[in-house]
C-alpha cells in the first residue's frame, strides 16, 4: 500500500527512492509489526481477562503447569494482525507470493481460532478432535497446493524439487508436487503446535526460524546472491522478505509478553498459523529440505511424539521419554522451565545458523 504511494514520489523527491529497496521495507515491516504488538496486545490481554478467556490445562500434563490455568490465550490473533497489517503497508501487493503468504497465515490461523473458540465455549483443554483438525489442515493445504501447482504450469512457480548440497540435478514433480506440499504444510503446522507447551518456547523458536527464512527469501530473490551461492533463483520470492521480516517482528513483540511467566499464550490460532507459514515460506523459496534445519527443534519435538506413541503401542505400554513432546521430558527430569526454554532456543539458533551455512556448501 505505502509502496505504491511512496515509490512514485521519487520522481519529485529523491529520498523516496529508498522505499524501492526490499531491505529498507523489510526493516520497516519488522518495526511496524513490533510496534503493532506492543500497542494492541496489552489491550487484547485486558479484554481476554475481562471475558475470562483463558488457557485450559490438561490434567495429564506436568503438575507444575496447573498454575497457568486461566492465563489469557489466543494471542496469535495479534501476531497475525501485526504481520498482515505490516505486509499490506510495506509489501508490493502486486506480488502473488505475498498474497499466498498472507492467505496461508490467515487460513491456518482460522483453523486454530475455531479450535481455541471451542475450548473457550466448552471450558475443556480439547477443542477440535484430531480428525476434524486434520481434515481442516488438509483442506487449507490442498487449496494452497492446488494454486501453486496451477501457477507452476504457467511458469510462476517452479515444479522442480531441489536438494541441498546438489548443485545441478533437480527432480520434476508436476502434479506430484501437490501431495508434497500437503505433507510439508500439515507437518510444519502440527510441529509448532506440539512445541507450544512452555512459556516463550514456541514463539522464540519461531522468531529464530522466521529470521533465518527472512535471510533465505532475500537470497533466493536476489539475482547476484542466488547465482553466487548457486541456489535456484526465485524472482517473486524477493518480496516475501518483507512478509518474513514482518512475521519476525511480530514474534519478537509477542515474546515480550509470552516469556516466563507468560502474560498470554498464543493458542492454536498462533501455533497453527505460524507453523503453516514457516512451511509455506520454505516451499515458495524452493528450500523445503532446509526446513529440516531451519525448524530443527520443531522437527525433534514432533519426532519425539511419534516415537513415544509408536513405542508405547509396540511395547505394550513402555515409554521412551518420561513425557512427550520432548520439552516435557526435560521438565520431568528436573530442569527448570526457563532452562529448558533457553537451551531449546540455543539449539534452534544452532540449527538456523547451520541452515544458512549450507548455502555455501553447494
Amino acid at each position: 500500500m505505502l509502496y505504491w504511494l511512496l515509490v512514485p514520489l521519487r520522481k519529485y523527491i529523491f529520498f523516496f527512492n529508498v522505499f524501492r529497496y526490499i531491505t529498507v521495507r523489510t526493516a520497516l515491516g519488522g518495526m511496524t509489526a513490533l510496534l503493532f504488538v506492543f500497542i494492541f496486545l496489552p489491550v487484547f490481554i485486558k479484554v481476554l481477562r475481562k471475558h475470562q478467556i483463558g488457557q485450559e490445562i490438561r490434567e495429564e500434563g506436568p503438575s507444575t503447569h496447573l498454575s497457568k490455568k486461566g492465563t489469557p490465550s489466543m494471542g496469535g490473533v495479534i501476531i497475525i494482525g501485526a504481520t498482515v497489517v505490516s505486509t499490506l503497508l510495506w509489501g508490493n501487493l502486486g506480488n502473488i507470493y505475498v498474497w499466498l503468504g498472507l492467505a496461508g497465515l490467515s487460513l491456518f490461523g482460522l483453523i486454530g481460532f475455531i479450535d481455541d473458540f471451542i475450548k473457550y465455549r466448552s471450558h475443556r483443554s480439547l477443542g477440535l478432535n484430531t480428525r476434524q483438525k486434520l481434515i481442516l489442515q488438509i483442506t487449507v493445504s490442498g487449496l494452497i497446493a492446488l494454486i501453486l501447482v496451477l501457477i507452476g504450469f504457467k511458469g510462476k512457480f517452479d515444479l522442480h524439487l531441489t536438494f541441498p548440497f546438489i548443485k545441478e540435478w533437480t527432480l520434476y514433480l508436476g502434479w506430484l508436487y501437490l501431495p508434497w506440499i500437503l505433507f510439508i504444510l500439515v507437518g510444519s503446522s502440527n510441529a509448532v503446535n506440539l512445541a507450544d507447551g512452555l512459556d516463550g518456547l514456541a514463539i522464540g523458536l519461531t522468531l529464530i526460524s522466521a529470521a533465518a527464512l527472512t535471510a533465505l527469501t532475500y537470497v533466493a530473490g536476489h539475482a547476484i546472491w542466488s547465482q553466487y551461492l548457486n541456489i535456484l533463483r526465485v524472482p517473486l520470492a524477493a518480496e516475501l522478505t518483507v512478509f518474513a521480516g514482518a512475521l519476525a517482528g511480530a514474534c519478537l513483540g509477542f515474546l515480550w509478553f509470552n516469556c516466563h511467566p507468560a502474560e498470554i499464550f498464543m493458542g492454536d490460532v498462533g501455533a497453527l498459523s505460524l507453523g503453516g507459514t514457516l512451511g509455506l515460506l520454505a516451499i515458495l523459496i524452493k528450500q523445503e529440505f532446509l526446513l529440516l534445519f531451519v525448524a530443527g527443534v520443531f522437527i525433534l519435538e514432533a519426532l519425539s511424539v511419534l516415537l513415544q506413541v509408536t513405542y508405547f503401542k509396540l511395547s505394550g505400554g513402555k515409554r521412551v521419554f518420561r513425557m512427550a513432546p520432548l520439552h516435557h521430558h526435560f521438565e520431568l527430569i528436573g530442569w527448570p522451565e526457563e532452562k529448558v526454554v533457553i537451551r531449546f532456543w540455543i539449539m534452534g539458533i544452532i540449527f538456523a545458523l547451520f541452515s544458512l551455512t549450507t548455502l555455501k556448501l553447494r
